[in-house]
């Protein structure tokens, strides 16, 4: 079979001005074309769009990921093409890859097989500058910070207590921590910084939650920077930074329209880091596709515990969005594993192992069905190393908890290898409860009972335990104001307890919360747990090892 870019690049995608007017009724006027594949409908436009009704949001999430993959992004791009083929008018909207994972472990986040959005080198790599606007505007308050106390400090800002930090889209980590400032006067003062990936700053956190210029601008001013030797918050507002970040964002903010090998149309646009924010696309991209088609496919970050979560709790929240229905991707061999299995052995037939796995994804679809309260269907990505005993065991399994499970080919066969999965998803939007959707806690909740709830009802856990900088932090939060916010629990995808090796669904665990982070532009509170790290590293083989380009321009080696 040949490669996700050698697939890429024998798509033969039609001109982007044409797929707009075709598909979806959008004029050439109102797109900012980026050659003939991409293009950015333009914010007047989307305007345009208010009153018309919203079409059906579908969630894609998945179970707990492992190393044997599960394929979300390739699901939800092959389940967008098998409801077109249905004759629905569908689309697909997805985050931007970050260039960070690309050139360093995970790979590229466009689909694969024949499940991909085009084009997939331009998406994976610079796409249309969004995260390079984000990285501006996000060092540029950095950078007038630091002038603002260089230049005499009238707020009075406390040096040490700074949190801003500054960013860049590539795995390094030596900027993890560094001293600004060195050099003599001249170069301002000395003091301790850092940078995070780009997107784990708050303001793509903020880029993605925002629904207009005007809501834009009001967020990037509430960011607290850090404090005044008082005490009290200092924002990018009191800094007078808003309006000029705003500017850099302005053309970012309009979503990037593209296309599925097989020509259904695909927002792509955002990516907060799922980990340390909300880890969905922007409700910018969601909204509008909404108003452009009767069915939308959308996903959220990791699993159903982490990403999901999330998406209820900010996305949901902050926009009034609601899923119709959620698709809970599992495969026989993440399950497996999950069952005890080494990556080696994965392609042994091993029933016993799946059934023992199964738990991991029961855990899932309990969440989704009681405590997200949204009807589910299970898609099985299947892999050609599946058996069919293991298939329909996993068919049975799931059926015993009253759920479809729906085989999918998608990623050799396109969006006809996801026919019936599409169907199964429409016979439960239709037979779902459409007042069923709930939060997991309800705003005016305390913030230390936010996170009680998250780790009880969604974790399995027996309770939360918090070091004493953060218990302090949290209280300090509480008392400028900012309790009312939800939370952003900053966890490991791997598990549901806070320690990556413990597969399954283990139950009566503590989460221990080791910092505590406002995001008060984004509008919610962090909770960082584990080991987790807003600036990855590279691993020892880099997949920018093996990315090339030719002397005609193709590029090899990107997935």
């Amino acid at each position: 079979m040949l490669s996700d870019i050698e697939i890429a690049n024998a798509a033969d995608p039609l001109p982007i001005t044409d797929l707009a007017q075709e598909r979806l009724g959008i004029d050439p006027e109102a797109l900012s074309p980026f050659g003939h594949t991409k293009a950015k409908v333009s914010l007047p436009y989307i305007r345009t769009l208010q009153d018309r009704p919203d079409g059906t949001l579908i969630l894609m999430t998945a179970i707990s990921p492992t190393p044997a993959g599960e394929g979300k992004t390739t699901t939800s791009v092959g389940l967008a093409d098998a409801l077109s083929r249905l004759g629905k008018k569908a689309m697909v909207a997805l985050r931007e890859p970050s260039m960070g994972p690309v050139f360093g472990m995970k790979g590229g986040a466009a689909g694969g097989g024949y499940a991909q959005v085009i084009p997939m080198t331009d998406i994976n790599l610079h796409f249309t500058g969004d995260f390079a606007a984000i990285a501006a505007a996000n060092n540029l308050l950095a950078a007038l910070i630091d002038n603002h106390i260089h230049q005499g400090n009238a707020l009075d800002i406390d040096p040490r207590t700074v949190t801003w930090k500054r960013v860049v889209d590539l795995n390094d980590r030596a900027l993890r921590d560094i001293v600004v400032g060195l050099g003599g006067v001249a170069n301002g003062y000395p003091r301790e910084d850092g940078f995070d990936i780009v997107v784990a700053s708050e303001v793509m956190a903020i880029f993605c939650l925002a629904e207009s210029l005007a809501d834009l601008k009001r967020r990037l001013g509430d960011i607290v920077v850090g404090y005044t030797r008082a005490k009290q918050p200092v924002t990018a507002r009191d800094l007078r930074a808003d309006g000029a970040m705003t500017v850099l964002l302005r053309d970012a903010l309009a979503p990037n329209l593209v296309q599925t090998l097989e020509h259904t149309p695909a927002m792509i646009h955002g990516g907060p880091f799922a980990n340390i924010a909300h880890g969905c696309n922007s409700v910018m991209a969601t909204r509008t596709a909404l108003k452009l088609a009767d069915y939308v496919v959308t996903e959220a970050g990791f699993g159903a515990d982490l990403g999901a979560e999330k998406f209820v709790d900010i996305k949901c929240r902050a926009s009034g969005l609601r899923p119709s229905a959620m698709v809970l991707v599992a495969t026989v061999r993440a399950l497996k594993y999950h069952g005890g299995v080494k990556v080696p052995d994965l392609k042994v037939e091993n029933v016993e192992a799946l059934s023992a796995g199964m738990a991991n994804l029961r855990r899932h679809l309990r969440n989704i069905r009681k405590v997200y309260g949204v009807p589910v269907v299970v898609a099985i990505n299947r892999f050609p190393t599946d058996t069919d005993l293991e298939v329909k065991t996993l068919v049975d399994l799931v059926a015993a908890e009253g759920v479809a499970a729906v085989p999918a080919t998608h990623f050799s066969d396109g969006g006809a290898g996801a026919e019936a999965l599409a169907e199964a998803v429409l016979a439960a939007i239709e037979q779902g409860d459409a007042d069923g959707f709930s939060f997991v806690y309800p705003d005016e909740m305390p913030l230390a009972d936010k996170a009680e709830a998250v780790a009880g009802w969604v974790y399995g856990a027996a309770a939360v335990s918090w070091e004493a900088k953060a218990r302090r932090r949290l209280e300090r939060i509480e008392a400028d104001g900012y309790g009312h916010l939800p939370i952003c629990m900053a966890k490991t995808q791997y598990s549901f307890s806070t320690d990556p090796s413990v597969l399954g669904a283990p139950s009566g665990h503590i989460v221990n919360v080791r910092e505590v982070r406002l995001a008060a532009g984004a509008g919610f509170v962090v909770l960082v747990t584990g080991e987790i790290m807003t600036m990855p590293g590279l691993p020892r083989e880099p997949a920018s090892n093996h990315i090339d380009i030719d002397d005609d321009g193709t590029i090899t080696g990107l997935s």
